[in-house]
């Protein structure tokens, strides 16, 4: 099987396996209880958090541990759109092409609490023009939330930009860094965000494990109710093996990231299979192109072809990939992404994103190529039959 959807999750790598085990297997204790057992589990919390903490250059109480991206995501935005709405300052920001994480959370504020919700344009590329996204800033502006880097498109928003016009203007900037974390550099001190949610299965960490970082003096409401875990911002007992784990695979993603070896090495391959896509299919489609992009991803709209239908053929092929379009209850939707580009309906459903990581190789993206080749030709024969 050759595996083309790191965006969407990453396989866990030995490190982080290794730091797990024993919290899976012998040893065992809630971080919360005082008893030996207890504090060697509290011991190994407060280790990963520490671990987290210096990676991003932050201090370890700016950290809470969570079960993923998505609850990452909820307890910032909920919970400082709700610790911070005042009579004058109500008003939400957010751009099209967000993770539903974030867009759909913001949606249900402004549909149940009463919050007043902006989503900023972007261009054809992806991209959000800074000019445009500053008129969108209004006096009652609260907060606003605009992701790093997009999980279909990898295309990469300017944040510092956005978030210093925000700085100026008293506005809270909360950024999804889910798909950037562990591929860019992106230490949310210097982008200047006060709030900057990831998960660990992105970085080759284990599943249902993420932090969110707050910046110092900015207070949050919990979203859960409970106990007074991760100073009261989150309760309920942590998960110490997959929490150790992630602090293992969060040091070797940024340092690999430091090193930029490995971005470039993806960077290649992912130019090398575009020009072999452009080959065999010289109508494809590179979407975003023209935008900064992540190294190790590639989204293409195959025109005359249907992205699901190709996807289920490089199946059968043993590639996997995932199409720009999410089919929920037996319809397919339609990429929101891909439609706040301007992308037409036809080129949206043919879609596929190819997204790379650490255990890509060379032969393997020759393969897919080939494979593509392979693919294709027999949709075009199977679609002049259907003609004839």
């Amino acid at each position: 099987m050759i595996y083309l959807d790191h965006n969407a999750t990453t396989p866990l790598c030995t490190e982080a396996r290794e730091a797990m085990l024993p919290w899976l297997t012998d040893l065992t204790g809630n971080p919360s209880s005082i008893h030996e057992p207890g504090r060697r589990a509290r011991a190994a919390v407060d280790d990963a958090r520490d671990r987290i903490a210096s990676l991003l250059g932050a201090r370890p109480h700016e950290i809470v541990f969570t079960s993923g991206g998505t609850e990452s995501c909820n307890l910032g935005i909920i919970g400082l759109a709700r610790r911070h709405r005042t009579a004058k300052k109500c008003h939400l920001v957010t751009a099209a092409t967000e993770h539903h994480a974030v867009l759909n959370t913001m949606r249900v504020l402004a549909d149940r609490e009463g919050f007043l919700l902006t989503e900023v344009p972007v261009d054809r590329r992806g991209l959000i023009d800074p000019n445009e996204f500053a008129l969108a800033l209004r006096d009652d502006t609260l907060l606003v939330s605009v992701m790093v880097a997009n999980n279909e498109t990898g295309v990469i928003q300017p944040i510092s930009e956005l978030a210093s016009l925000c700085q100026m203007r008293g506005i809270l900037f909360h950024t999804d860094a889910v798909q950037s974390f562990g591929k860019i550099h992106c230490h949310p001190h210097e982008i200047g965000v006060d709030a900057f949610s990831t998960t660990a299965h992105k970085y080759y960490g284990p599943q249902g494990a993420g932090f969110l970082w707050i910046r110092s003096g900015v207070s949050i409401d919990p979203i859960l109710h409970g106990g007074f875990h991760e100073n009261e911002r989150r309760p309920g007992t942590e998960n110490v093996a997959a929490i150790a784990g992630m602090a293992v695979a969060a040091e070797l993603a940024v340092g690999e990231v430091l090193l930029g070896e490995e971005s470039r090495r993806q960077a290649g391959m992912r130019e090398r299979l575009w020009d072999g896509i452009a080959s065999v299919h010289p109508t494809a489609v590179r979407n975003a192109a023209g935008a900064p992009v992540l190294a190790n991803t590639l989204n293409v709209s195959f025109p005359d072809c249907d992205g699901e239908t190709l996807l289920m053929a490089l199946d059968l092929e043993g590639i996997s990939a995932s199409s720009g379009s999410a089919c929920m209850v037996g319809s397919i939707n339609l990429s929101h992404v891909l439609v706040a580009m301007g992308v037409i309906e036809s080129k949206a459903h043919a879609a596929i994103r190819f997204s790379l990581g650490s255990n890509t190789l060379e032969a393997e993206i020759e393969t897919t190529i080939q494979a593509l080749q392979r693919v294709l030709a027999r949709q075009a024969t199977m679609e002049n039959g259907v003609r004839a």
